[in-house]
């Protein structure tokens, strides 16, 4: 699987969730809850508590925003894909009034264009950006943005769902109130889980909101933290495996993964280029590579030689469909996957008739690739020595 998520599970976090369950109320728990929440505030580099709810990456951000708002509020959205799209969709469904920043797909929001949003609009409860726009493979950059948003009293929800650890999230850092993500992307578990951290400021905002929720009110897990246990019933098999899937982030090291993210991504879009494709996103991601399908080329067919191959990849959503491939190396991928994904890529051209020279995306793939070293910051030694390819 070479999709922004569902991801490729590794055995040993397939294994850990096969345990035998417990009862969540049970002295069995609470040591896993304990474990997994500190392994958490790990990765994400944060001293504040990390939710877990038993839903995908939408439940997450979707709580983030109704816990820390109150119907009328204006809030800013950019909407520049199908996931900024989904978030005016959930502020509307409650009744907030919405400042919709529309784009092109395949723009990033810039800090630039929240600064302005803010002038026009200091009253905004919140901000709620996409770090990684799915759809498009689009990045934007959060630091930036953080930075205009944490000394006004407007908050930052970041929608990390597809980004967190394939991109550099310094929670604390940065100043990133909520950072909201699933369990089936970099996290290498099967789906089930969505995560939001809330910081200090976000947690003193809730205080006063008044948005309907009940399970998705991230209050109610916040006071569970407390008593040492959860509001309803965990997916429990799923911590099982967090736990395993944690310390597993925690040997390779957070820094390491992002490196290595960014490297492969690096690695795929050089060979993409080499084989006369175009990138379609104006600031590609480390999460997945959106390529434009060369012209007399039906998606339909390159899918379907994909497929025979035993490759899954991802197309493209709404306007887009038919029109670019989306291929990822997201997750428990090495640089061989990353090899991989490029031969069965030219190998489906190939079979469609796009005229090339074969081996000519991988040459140029294993030219980036060949910088990394196996060592413990081998990736970051290679993210240095390959930023100025691709």
């Amino acid at each position: 699987m070479f999709t922004p998520g569902p991801v490729q599970v590794p055995a040993e976090v397939l294994l850990a969730g096969a345990r035998p369950t417990v009862h969540h109320r049970s002295a069995d728990f609470p040591p896993v809850l304990d474990e997994c929440q500190a392994g958490l505030k790990k990765v994400f580099l944060t001293e504040s508590p990390v939710a877990v709810l038993a839903t995908s990456g939408t439940g997450a951000v979707e709580a983030a925003m109704i816990s820390t708002a109150s119907p009328g509020d204006t809030i800013i959205v950019p909407n520049a894909g199908k996931f900024g799209e989904r978030w005016v969709k959930v502020g509307k469904v409650y009744g907030l009034n919405v400042i919709e920043l529309k784009d092109d797909w395949g723009n990033p929001t810039t800090p630039e264009r929240i600064a302005e949003a803010l002038r026009a609009h200091p009253e905004a409860r919140f901000v709620v950006v996409p770090q990684t726009e799915t759809s498009t493979g689009t990045v934007s950059d959060i630091k930036g943005i953080a930075a205009v948003t944490r000394n006004t009293p407007t908050l930052l929800i970041v929608d990390a769902v597809s980004a967190f650890l394939a991109e550099e999230m310094r929670t604390d850092e940065w100043g990133v109130d909520i950072v909201c993500t699933s369990s089936q992307k970099a996290m290498m578990l099967p789906p089930g889980l969505g995560f939001a951290s809330v910081s200090k400021r976000a947690e003193a905002a809730m205080a006063s909101a008044k948005c309907p929720a009940f399970y998705l009110d991230l209050r109610a897990y916040l006071k569970a933290f407390s008593d040492e246990g959860t509001p309803f019933t965990p997916a429990v098999n799923l911590f099982f495996s967090l736990q395993e899937a944690l310390k597993m982030a925690l040997e390779e090291g957070v820094e390491e993964i992002w490196a290595r993210h960014q490297v492969l991504a690096r690695a795929q879009r050089r060979a993409m280029t080499a084989l006369g494709l175009t990138m379609f996103s104006k600031s590609p991601s480390s999460v997945l590579t959106a390529v434009n399908l060369p012209a007399g080329v039906a998606f339909k067919d390159f899918n379907g030689s994909l497929k025979a191959n035993g490759i899954t990849i991802a197309g493209g959503q709404d306007h887009l469909k038919g029109k670019i491939f989306r291929i990822s190396t997201l997750g428990n991928h090495d640089t061989f996957d990353a090899v991989t994904i490029v031969t069965a890529v030219e190998l489906a051209l190939r079979a469609c008739g796009w005229k090339f020279t074969l081996g000519t995306g991988v040459g140029a793939a294993l030219e980036v690739l060949s910088n990394y070293a196996p060592a413990p910051d081998g990736w970051r030694k290679a993210d240095a020595a390959t930023k100025g390819m691709g």
